[in-house]
């Protein structure tokens, strides 16, 4: 009787120790994420599932999942942020966890003019790259539609976006898409505050990014609210759930982020 008790606490045992390594590892090393908006796409679709490096930029108070876990003030173990970096941070009003692409550094300057993206006063050069196109019906768990530059499509048609490579001045490269011509196309110009980043979505009409103001949008982020860079997409699928395998994307398992 004693041997079989002794068994059932070294079993418990392991379940708390392995969920305690699991824990400790969302919390300092990577955390997983889920696409649930197209404000991304190309680059990152409704229902790719990735794996946010937290050791990217260090960490603050917003790194664990619970702020008791880090009850410190800034960041720890602080490593600079790249401009063109995909990024997961906490909206600062919000409180919950979007994906962009990181535009604008402390101190930049930052401006749309007709669609068009300049920093610093120097413009990123847009390519034509072909269309986007993707089937209309509804995307992910919460089953919204995609918006498309040919308006009037129906449920099952093709739904299409101009697709550019934008180059930022400094040589970063990326694709991002196009539907039309919206309020944030043209902007005044943006000064980044020290400590503070300016976000944009590649999908660039169907983002609420650093071009609209908190609370509606994201506006300047502080720097610690980065919880981490995302690198590339661990697995996708095109469906309401991950078990619905006939919706997986296999050609964008472990697909590299740029």
């Amino acid at each position: 009787m004693s041997k079989a008790k002794d068994s059932v606490t070294e079993t418990v045992k392991t379940i708390v120790y392995a969920l305690l390594i699991a824990g400790l590892f969302r919390s300092l090393l990577f955390q997983p994420f889920f696409i649930p908006s197209s404000s991304m796409k190309s680059t990152l679709l409704v229902g790719d599932f990735l794996f946010v490096n937290k050791m990217s930029y260090g960490y603050s108070k917003y790194s664990c999942p619970f702020e008791f876990m880090c009850p410190f003030s800034g960041r720890i173990l602080d490593s600079a942020p790249e401009r063109g970096d995909v990024v997961v941070f906490e909206h600062p009003t919000q409180h919950r966890a979007f994906v962009k692409r990181l535009v604008g550094l402390p101190g930049d300057k930052i401006q749309m003019k007709d669609g068009v993206l300049f920093i610093n006063g120097e413009e990123s050069v847009q390519t034509p790259d072909g269309v986007f196109s993707e089937t209309f019906e509804p995307q992910g768990a919460a089953g919204n539609t995609p918006r498309c530059a040919n308006q009037a499509v129906g449920l099952g048609g093709e739904c299409v976006k101009e697709r550019y490579t934008e180059t930022f001045p400094d040589g970063h490269a990326h694709t991002i898409l196009n539907i039309g011509n919206t309020r944030v196309d043209n902007t005044a110009v943006f000064t980044v505050p020290e400590a503070q980043y300016f976000f944009m979505g590649d999908n660039r009409d169907n983002s609420a990014d650093s071009r609209i103001a908190q609370p509606m949008g994201v506006g300047f982020v502080p720097e610690e609210y980065l919880l981490g860079r995302v690198d590339r997409v661990m697995f996708s699928a095109a469906g309401k759930s991950l078990l619905f395998f006939w919706t997986w994307r296999l050609n964008r398992f472990y697909e590299d982020i740029v």
